[in-house]
């Protein structure tokens, strides 16, 4: 059995000019491996993509209908996205067949443009109105249904299950971060009427460009929706929070970050308005967001290797959830 295997170039270059009608690929590379293959693309006849070859992850198969339907929704509405580019028979990704079994292609819109600065608050803020933007439009969606809810069930209980699971795991851990799950579950719940929007899951500052807008303004155009999902908003927006936030116990934000934080607000707010059990939520959900991505960890152990999970790496991070249990949501 092979846990994964990376195609070269060349391969995926054969598999879009077989899959895709687009004419022939005068260059393909990888960019980056990760919990997917993403790779850039240049045709013979001076068009740019990007493909994401997708991995075999713990939540199972790709949502690639849903994000193809998503992403045209959102381009219709005027939001900047790097839009998804149909097959060769229009469906919305390509099989590859690979030694470790069939993998899902899908071909993106290339995005010119600038990783977000650090410490440009304007395009922060312009971050901040994008997601929004996003929201707001996404509250008309009704294309092919997500297969995954961003909510408890998906966010926190499946990580904490996948991670007492890994064999780094020992039962110390095990009881505290179970423990330590029913604590969030019972703050989370606590919450009344938490608002619900379509997320786009993974906005950190990374996944998006800053462009030119057609007035001069800046605008963030967003690509990346692999974990894209109907979701809580406040999860949603505690990415971007989580991102800024050291992982070492007592460490809390410094100035910069919370200057971003409130940039990143300020221009959401531009567009949508922000209840208050929302944002007071915000901070639990850095908690959520930090678990998930742990049990994403546990799920690529056959990959990464188990040393990326290890027993005295699991403590540090019971010991980092511990502190964040008394972080608040700052303004």
């Amino acid at each position: 059995m092979i846990a994964q295997s990376i195609p070269t170039g060349e391969t995926v270059a054969q598999a879009i000019e077989q899959g895709y009608a687009l004419g022939a690929v005068k260059h393909c590379v990888l960019l980056r491996p990760g919990f997917n293959h993403i790779f850039c693309l240049d045709f013979v006849d001076g068009r740019r993509a990007v493909a994401r070859l997708s991995d075999h992850r713990p939540r199972g198969a790709p949502n690639s209908d849903y994000e193809a339907a998503f992403l045209d929704h959102l381009r219709r509405a005027n939001v900047a996205v790097a839009a998804s580019i149909p097959t060769r028979d229009n469906s919305a990704a390509f099989q590859m067949d690979l030694p470790e079994g069939p993998r899902l292609l899908m071909l993106f819109e290339h995005l010119d443009g600038e990783e977000l600065p650090e410490n440009s608050m304007p395009d922060t803020e312009a971050t901040g109105r994008g997601l929004a933007l996003m929201h707001e439009a996404g509250m008309t969606y009704q294309g092919p249904a997500s297969r995954y809810v961003l909510e408890l069930p998906f966010l926190l209980d499946a990580p904490i299950k996948r991670i007492c699971a890994a064999s780094t795991t020992d039962e110390a851990l095990r009881t505290s971060f179970i423990e330590i799950g029913q604590r969030l579950t019972a703050r989370i719940t606590a919450i009344q009427n938490l608002t619900r929007v379509a997320c786009h899951g993974d906005c950190h500052g990374s996944n998006n460009f800053m462009i030119e807008g057609q007035d001069g303004a800046r605008v963030a155009a967003f690509f990346d929706f692999d974990d894209a999902g109907p979701g809580w908003l406040s999860y949603d927006l505690s990415v971007f929070l989580w991102n800024m936030l050291p992982r070492k116990v007592g460490a809390r934000f410094d100035e910069p970050s919370l200057e971003s934080w409130r940039h990143f607000l300020k221009g959401y707010r531009t567009v949508r308005k922000l209840r208050t059990n929302d944002f007071d939520a915000i901070a639990a959900f850095v908690m959520v967001r930090q678990i998930w991505l742990l049990g994403e960890y546990a799920g690529r152990i056959p990959v990464w290797g188990a040393q990326m999970l290890s027993t005295s790496y699991l403590r540090k991070q019971v010991a980092v959830l511990l502190d964040w249990e008394s972080l608040i949501t700052p303004s």
